[in-house]
C-alpha cells in the first residue's frame, strides 16, 4: 500500500516537473491519469495535485462526476498538495470527472479557472474469446474455391470507446501464413489454389485497448473444410413388374481425385411432408444409383438425394437435389372396400328403402373402375342358394381417382320388406385385378341389436369428440361412427375396444351434424344412437319471421314465428327473446327454444304496437323482422255485453216501475185524477140571501150525482139584453156579483172587468182563476125580490159560491162554445138549473160513471146559459130559436166532468 502510494507521488511528481514554466494562464490543479480507458465492472482511482499555488491545501479540493459532487467518504488525502478520489466503472457511456477548489480567498476567486481541472473516462469490455469457430470451402463447377469463409460468436459485448477487431489466421502447414481483419464476426481468406490432402490450422484473435485474446485453432485436412454441390441429374425409373419399386440415378457433383463422396436419399408421397430416410449404412459406398423398396402401388413419390465427404467426420453435407417425382405401377388392390348403407321409410307399408354405398379400398392400388355387387336373400339361400349379382361401373377421372381421398360411390338401391333379411358382397376392381369382397348383412326389422349406450358430442380443438358406453351383455365386433350432412354421407370405422374417439373426416363450422354410433355385431347392424352437435356455433344467420295469429283483442295479441331454417342457424338455438313497443317504451320475454308461439297480455286498448323476436345462442343473437298491429277499443263481444246490460238495465226499470205502479195504483190515481167534488153538496142554494132557491128533486134526463151548469149563450145574451133595457146598471158590488158570470169570466155574457171578489183584491182575472173557483146560480126572475109583474120581462141574477173546486176547461175557454156551435148543443140538452142527486158519490151507479168515462175522451163541451124560471116554468123561445128548442127549465146548468179536470 505503501509503495503504491509512493509510485502514485513519484507519477506526480514527474508530471509536476514536466510541465513547462509558470504563466498566467497556467492551472494549479492537475488530475492523473490524464486519459484512462477503463473496463466496466471495475474501480478506478484519480489524484489531483495542487501546483504552483499556495493558496489552497487538499482540504480545499473536491471531486464531481458528471455534475454530481461525490461523497466524501470516497476521497483519501495524500498529502497537503495532492487528493485522491476512487469511484466504481459502470454503464457504457463515457463520463467526465472533474477536481475542484472550494472558494476559500480572494486570489481563489479571481483566478477561478485555473482551480479546475477535468478529464474523461473511457469505458469498455476486455475482449472474450471467440466460439463456434466454423470455415467452409465451397465447390465452384469441377473444383474447390481457393477461399476459406469463417464465422464465430463475437467476443463478448463491446462499447463505441473500446471498439474489439478481429483476426483470422489460415495456417497451411509447412506453408505461408494467411490473415484478414475485420470488426465483424466473419470474414473470408483468399488463397492461391485450395489445399486438397494438406493440413490447414485456422484461429481468430479478438483484441482491443483492454486486452487480446484467441479461439480454440482448427487443425484438419483440407477435405474436411469442403461443402460440394448437390448431385445432379437426378432420375426416377418406374417399373411396371415392380409396383412397389423406384430406381434412382444420379451423377457425382466431384471427381473422386478430388474427393470421395457418400449419399443420403429421402422420399415422401406427393403432397405429404413426412419425409423417409434411406439409411446411410446402405448408401454409404461411392455409388450412383439406388432402389426404393416397399412402396405403395399407383402413388405419386417425390425424391431427393444429396453428398458430402465419405470420410466419416469430415466435411458438409451438401443442399438436397431437386425434386424428382414418378408414380408407382398399379397392383391388385390389397383391402377391401368400405361398404354402408342408408336406410330410410319406404313407399309401401311394412317396407323399408335401402341404398347401398361404399368408399374405395384404402390400398387400391390403382383407379377403380367398377364394383361388382352381390345381394344374397338369407331365405332364399337356406333354400336354393340363389345371387342376384351386378357390375356397376364407375365413371370417375384419373385426377379424381388418385387425389387421395377416398371416394363415395352409391352402387344399388333395394326396397326391403320389413320381415326380410339380405346379404350384400361388394369388391372394388381397377386394372390389375379385383379386391377381396366386403359384406354387410340387413337384418329384418323385428331383429335389430340393441344401440350404444350414453353417447356424447363435444367439440375440442377444432374436432368432434365422441364418447359411448358399450351394449350390455353382448359382444361387438367394431363401431361404425356415421354424420351427415356430408359428401353426401361419411362415417368411419373404430375397433371393438373403442369407446372414445375423435371425427377425422373435413368437418365445417357453423354446421349442424347429425352423428349416429352403429354397433356391429359380426357382420349385423345394430339400432343406431344420434345426437346433433356442431364444430363452432356463432348467432343466427337470419332472425324469425314473427306474425299475428288471428286478429288481436283488446288487452292481448298471440304472436306465431317460424324457425330458423337449418342451415342458417349455425348454433343450437338457446331461446326466443319476444320484444314489443308502443312509443318509446320496450317490453320483453324470453321463452325456451321449443316454443314459436307467445300470447302477450296486459296491452293498452286501441294502441300500436311493434313486436320482433331475437333468437339466441349460446355465441350471440339475431334479430328478426317487425310486425305491427294495433288492439281493439273493445274487448270481443263488450260492445254486446253492454247492450246486453243496457237492455236488461232498461226492462228492470220497465218491470219495477209497472209493479210499483201495480202495487200503488190508488196513489197515482188520486195524484193525477182527484176525486171532484159533488156540486150537489155545495152551499150554491144559499147564494143569494135575499132570494131563497127551491130545492129540485132530480130529473131522469140530469147525470147522477153531478151538479151541471148548463147556460145556452144565446139566451144569456137575450136575458142581459132585456135586462140592460129595463134596470140601471149599477156599480156598486151586489150589481157586480149579478152581472158577472163568476165562472172566471169565461160567458159571453161577462166582460173583461173584474168580478167582485177580484176586485175587492185588485187582482187580475188570471189571478182569480188560479186561487178561488167561483160558481154561479142563475135565477130567471119575473120581478125585483119575489114581485111577478106579467108585464116585466124576466131577469137573470147571478149569484157568486165560495166553492174551492178547480175550473174545467170548458168553463176557461168559452171560445170553444162558440165554435162549436149547434152542433154541442145538441149533444147536451141544456137545463135551466142546477140540479143534483139526493144519493151521494159513493151510490153513483158504477155504469153511469163508465158512460161519463167514455163521454170523457170526446171534445168537452162549453157551458150554455140560460135563464132559470121560477117554479121551473119555461120560457117562451125567442126570435132566432127553434121551434124544438128545449125547455129552459129543468136543465143541468154545468158541464159534466168526466174523469177529472183540464190543467189550468
Amino acid at each position: 500500500m505503501v509503495s503504491a502510494r509512493v509510485l502514485q507521488l513519484l507519477v506526480l511528481a514527474c508530471l509536476a516537473s514536466a510541465r513547462p514554466a509558470r504563466g498566467e494562464n497556467d492551472n494549479h490543479l492537475v488530475i492523473a491519469p490524464q486519459s484512462p480507458i477503463l473496463e466496466i465492472g471495475t474501480n478506478f482511482t484519480a489524484t489531483c495535485m495542487i501546483i504552483n499555488t499556495p493558496e489552497v491545501t487538499a482540504d480545499d479540493l473536491y471531486w464531481n462526476l458528471s455534475k454530481t459532487t461525490i461523497s466524501k467518504g470516497q476521497y483519501t488525502k495524500i498529502s497537503r498538495s495532492a487528493l485522491n478520489v476512487t469511484i466504481p466503472i459502470t454503464g457504457e457511456e463515457h463520463e467526465w470527472l472533474f477536481c475542484l477548489c472550494k472558494k476559500v480567498s480572494p486570489y481563489v476567486i479571481l483566478n477561478e479557472g485555473k482551480f479546475i481541472h477535468g478529464i474523461i473516462l473511457k469505458k469498455g469490455y476486455r475482449p472474450e474469446k471467440p466460439e463456434n469457430l466454423s470455415c467452409v470451402a465451397v465447390q465452384v463447377k469441377t473444383s474447390i474455391s481457393p477461399n476459406i469463409s469463417c464465422e464465430w460468436e463475437p467476443a463478448g459485448p463491446q462499447t463505441t470507446d473500446v471498439p474489439t477487431t478481429y483476426t483470422l489466421n489460415v495456417n497451411i502447414i509447412s506453408g505461408p501464413a494467411n490473415y484478414v481483419q475485420t470488426p465483424l464476426n466473419h470474414a473470408e481468406v483468399p488463397l492461391e489454389i485450395y489445399p486438397n490432402h494438406m493440413t490447414l490450422e485456422i484461429w481468430v484473435e479478438a483484441k482491443n485497448d483492454l486486452g487480446k485474446t484467441e479461439s480454440e485453432h482448427l487443425k484438419e485436412d483440407a477435405g474436411w473444410f469442403v461443402k460440394t454441390n448437390p448431385p445432379s441429374n437426378v432420375r426416377i425409373i418406374s417399373e411396371k413388374s415392380f409396383p412397389t419399386s423406384l430406381l434412382i440415378n444420379w451423377i457425382h457433383p466431384i471427381v473422386e481425385e478430388y474427393l470421395k463422396l457418400t449419399y443420403q436419399i429421402r422420399f415422401c408421397p406427393d403432397g405429404s411432408h413426412s419425409w423417409t430416410y434411406v439409411p446411410l449404412v446402405d448408401t454409404a459406398k461411392y455409388i450412383q444409383s439406388f432402389r426404393l423398396q416397399n412402396l405403395q402401388p399407383d402413388t405419386v413419390y417425390v425424391t431427393q438425394v444429396r453428398c458430402k465427404n465419405a470420410r466419416e467426420g469430415h466435411g458438409y453435407w451438401s443442399d438436397w437435389s431437386a425434386n424428382a417425382t414418378k408414380r408407382t405401377p398399379e397392383a391388385r388392390p390389397t383391402s377391401k372396400p368400405d361398404l354402408w348403407k342408408i336406410i330410410t321409410e319406404g313407399d309401401g307399408m311394412n317396407e323399408r328403402q335401402v341404398e347401398f354405398i361404399c368408399k374405395d379400398p384404402v390400398f387400391a392400388n390403382g383407379r377403380i373402375t367398377r364394383f361388382d355387387i352381390k345381394i344374397l336373400d338369407l331365405k332364399d339361400k337356406v333354400k336354393n342358394g340363389s345371387l342376384e349379382s351386378e357390375s356397376i361401373p364407375v365413371n370417375r377421372s384419373e385426377a379424381d381417382s388418385r387425389s387421395g381421398r377416398q371416394k363415395i360411390t352409391a352402387l344399388k338401391q333395394i326396397h326391403l320388406p320389413d320381415d326380410k333379411s339380405v346379404q350384400v358382397f361388394v369388391a372394388a376392381v381397377n386394372s390389375v385385378g379385383s379386391s377381396a369382397e366386403a359384406s354387410l348383412v340387413i337384418p329384418e326389422k323385428a331383429y335389430e341389436f340393441p344401440p350404444v349406450e350414453e353417447l356424447k358430442v363435444w367439440p375440442h380443438e377444432g374436432q368432434l369428440w365422441l364418447e359411448w358406453k358399450s351394449p350390455k351383455n353382448i359382444a361387438v365386433s367394431e363401431y361404425v361412427v356415421e354424420w351427415f350432412p356430408g359428401d353426401p354421407i361419411d362415417w368411419q370405422r373404430e375397433n371393438r375396444s373403442t369407446t372414445l374417439t375423435a371425427i377425422k373426416g373435413n368437418l365445417k363450422k357453423f354446421v349442424c351434424y347429425n352423428i349416429s354410433v352403429y354397433p356391429i355385431y359380426y357382420g349385423r347392424t345394430g339400432k343406431p344412437a344420434s345426437v346433433e352437435a356442431f364444430l363452432e356455433q356463432r348467432a343466427p344467420l337470419e332472425g324469425p319471421t314473427v306474425r299475428l295469429n288471428g286478429k288481436p283483442g283488446r288487452n292481448e295479441a298471440e304472436l306465431v314465428w317460424t324457425e330458423i331454417p337449418q342451415q342458417s342457424r349455425q348454433g343450437f338455438i338457446t331461446n326466443y327473446t319476444i320484444f314489443y313497443a308502443s312509443g318509446t317504451k320496450i317490453h320483453n320475454k324470453t321463452v325456451p327454444a321449443n316454443v314459436t308461439s307467445y300470447t302477450l297480455t296486459s296491452l293498452s286498448g286501441n294502441t300500436k304496437y311493434d313486436a320482433w323476436v331475437r333468437a339466441s345462442t349460446i355465441q350471440g343473437s339475431t334479430r328478426g323482422s317487425n310486425h305491427s298491429f294495433t288492439t281493439l277499443k273493445y274487448a270481443s263481444g263488450e260492445i254486446e255485453g253492454i247492450v246486453v246490460g243496457v237492455s236488461l238495465g232498461f226492462l228492470f226499470i220497465v218491470v219495477m216501475i209497472m209493479l210499483l205502479c201495480i202495487n200503488k195504483k190508488d196513489v197515482i190515481k188520486k195524484k193525477f185524477w182527484p176525486q171532484i167534488p159533488n156540486p150537489g153538496e155545495s152551499t150554491i142554494g144559499n147564494w143569494s140571501p135575499d132570494y131563497p132557491l127551491k130545492a129540485e128533486t132530480p130529473k131522469e134526463n140530469c147525470l147522477s150525482g153531478i151538479s151541471v151548469l148548463d147556460v145556452d149563450v144565446c139566451d144569456a145574451k137575450c136575458v142581459f139584453e132585456e135586462d140592460k133595457a129595463s134596470l140601471p146598471l149599477k156599480k156598486d158590488k151586489y150589481l157586480s156579483e149579478e152581472h158577472s158570470s163568476g165562472i172566471g169570466g169565461s160567458s159571453c155574457m161577462s166582460s173583461p172587468r173584474q168580478s167582485v171578489s177580484d176586485s175587492d183584491e185588485g187582482g187580475d182575472m188570471a189571478d182569480t182563476t188560479a186561487s178561488t173557483v167561483q160558481y154561479s146560480s142563475v135565477v130567471a126572475s119575473n120581478g125585483y125580490k119575489g114581485q111577478t109583474p106579467s108585464s116585466q120581462p124576466q131577469q137573470a141574477i147571478f149569484s157568486r159560491s165560495e166553492s174551492t173546486q178547480p175550473l174545467l176547461d170548458s168553463e176557461e175557454n168559452p171560445d170553444m162554445f162558440l165554435q162549436e156551435g149547434s152542433r154541442q148543443s145538441q149533444r147536451f140538452p141544456r137545463q135551466p138549473c142546477f140540479t143534483h142527486s139526493a144519493r151521494n158519490q159513493d151510490s153513483t151507479d158504477a155504469a153511469d160513471f163508465n158512460q161519463l168515462e167514455m163521454e170523457q175522451q170526446e171534445v168537452l163541451e162549453p157551458l150554455d146559459f140560460c135563464p132559470l124560471e121560477e117554479d121551473s116554468e119555461q120560457t117562451t123561445p125567442t126570435d132566432g130559436q127553434s121551434a124544438d128548442w128545449p125547455p129552459a127549465a129543468a136543465v143541468s146548468s154545468y158541464m159534466p166532468q168526466l174523469g177529472g179536470y183540464r190543467p189550468q
